[in-house]
């Protein structure tokens, strides 16, 4: 299939001036002026919209919690064991556990149960669940060389435990077969526990994850390798990598012997069992807090007046318009694309990376719509499980409010952002994974990634948009949130 993706994204652009950036009007040809932003906010229909948000997150996270339990089901099964089917089962249900929580994405950036535990501070268990780059160099050996796994790749400045007396692991010490001390799997006085693995994100850098869905791909997967050629044969500068287009799904190459090599093989299952069990308490403890009547759900679904309402619409938009503009489109995309750096794609040892964007983008669409359509549950491209939500959403209040021109603003933005992901989830499945398509070669204009980028900032324009109209007093895109400028998606990212 082919896109016309500039096209498009320049289409967003040109909606978004023809309503002056934010001063679209809904009065009539007659000269009525728009409503005030007051006469905008409703209580009973952000009421509506508040509980569909709601029951939308229930949904997918208890989601995310099946797939999961699936995907323990699927190693505890490897763990009794360890074939190569058995491995290629629990790879399968790790790749299915990622189609709803991707989805969920949506729900950060506003104190949400994800974030925080008391919808005041920032002490969620994001970081435990879904936090990277990996610091792969604590957990296993690893491949070093001075392109591709260098320093900047798998190092980390320090870490909680006790690797390396806790201090930084470069690519000088780090473990380069499984009899090393300097990795939790080959130091075999390194317990491994849930309380071990607690132990995640705790440097200064937050290189040092060690937990989560990341770890557990890592344990899979091992490194992404890029191609056949040994790795000490590569050229210096890399540029063997150039010609590495591989087979859709092909990932890392950690071998099965991995798994049954003495005493490492039984930590490396460990390793995994604990992380799952881990990963599944988490998730559920985040799942519990949008049940009906928990106190998170309660607080969020509660409106008592016009102030609670704009508080309300603006952590919705908050959590959709970070997402895409920062997140996803900086953090997510463009600090890998601008720099080629296979490190810096969301899932880089599966190379799942083109699922990740399109799910976090899809939760944008989800949030906006009121709709949840489930999940994939076999992987080609066809939401077919899990629990579906249709209710009262953004647009139904756009619409109610009579900002019309807005709602045809924010579905062209999307329209434009879905071509984009489509675009590179087609050349993943066609043999051209997320690290092939960032490569130098492939950094241009016409990139499906430099079109997503560019395509995703737009969209977070126009949802700053809607705050302002509804005189939300908010900033719904945190321009802290990545160091990016995604108006210009080849350009490297400030450091």
């Amino acid at each position: 299939m082919q896109y016309s993706r500039i096209s498009l994204a320049i289409l967003a652009t040109s909606l978004l001036a023809a309503c002056g950036g934010g001063s679209s009007s809904s009065g009539d040809d007659s000269g009525t002026p728009p409503p005030a932003p007051s006469e905008l906010i409703s209580i009973e229909n952000t009421q509506k919209v508040v509980d569909t948000n709601a029951d939308i997150a229930f949904a997918i996270y208890s989601d995310a919690v099946t797939t999961a339990e699936a995907l323990k089901d699927a190693i505890d099964a490897f763990a009794a064991e360890p074939t190569q089917d058995n491995l290629d089962a629990a790879k399968t249900a790790w790749l299915v556990a990622r189609e709803p929580y991707g989805q969920t994405e949506v729900y950060r950036f506003r104190l949400s149960p994800i974030d925080s535990t008391d919808y005041d501070s920032e002490d969620g268990p994001e970081g435990d669940i879904n936090a990277w780059p990996l610091g792969e160099a604590l957990i296993d050996y690893v491949a070093t060389n001075t392109t591709d796994f260098g320093d900047d790749q798998i190092g980390v400045t320090a870490n909680g435990v006790g690797i390396n007396g806790g201090g930084a692991v470069t690519s000088a010490n780090a473990a380069s077969s499984s009899a090393s001390d300097n990795s939790i799997i080959g130091n075999i006085n390194i317990e491994i526990t849930a309380d071990t693995l607690s132990n995640t994100a705790t440097a200064d850098d937050e290189h040092d994850v060690i937990a989560g869905y990341h770890a557990i791909e890592f344990m899979l997967w091992g490194q992404d390798l890029k191609n056949d050629t040994a790795l000490e044969d590569r050229t210096t500068d890399g540029s063997d990598r150039d010609e590495a287009v591989k087979a859709y799904e092909s990932g890392g190459q950690r071998p099965l012997s991995d798994f049954t090599e003495a005493t490492f093989g039984e930590r490396r299952l460990t390793f995994l069992q604990v992380a799952v069990d881990k990963l599944i308490a988490d998730l559920e403890g985040v799942r519990d807090g949008w049940a009906e009547g928990a106190d998170y759900r309660t607080a969020f679904t509660t409106i008592e007046s016009e102030a609670d309402a704009k508080q309300k619409l603006a952590e919705i938009l908050t959590g959709m318009g970070t997402l895409s503009e920062g997140e996803l489109a900086g953090e997510r995309m463009q600090i890998a694309f601008s720099s080629n750096s296979q490190e810096d794609e969301h899932s880089c040892f599966s190379d799942n990376t083109h699922r990740d964007i399109w799910l976090n983008a899809e939760g944008v669409s989800n949030s906006y719509y009121g709709e949840y359509a489930g999940y994939d549950s076999d992987l080609d491209g066809v939401d077919d499980a899990g629990t579906r939500v249709s209710g009262y959403g953004l647009d139904d209040y756009l619409s109610d409010a009579g900002l019309s021109d807005l709602d045809v603003l924010i579905s062209a933005a999307l329209t434009v952002t879905k071509a984009g992901y489509e675009g590179i989830d087609e050349l993943a499945r066609d043999g051209m994974p997320f690290d092939v398509q960032i490569m130098e070669e492939n950094q241009n204009s016409d990139s499906p990634v430099y079109q997503t980028i560019y395509a995703l900032n737009a969209q977070s324009g126009v949802i700053a948009d809607i705050a302002e109209e509804l005189g939300l007093d908010a900033d719904v895109v945190d321009d802290e949130a990545s160091e990016c400028d995604t108006t210009n998606p080849d350009e490297e990212c400030g450091g």
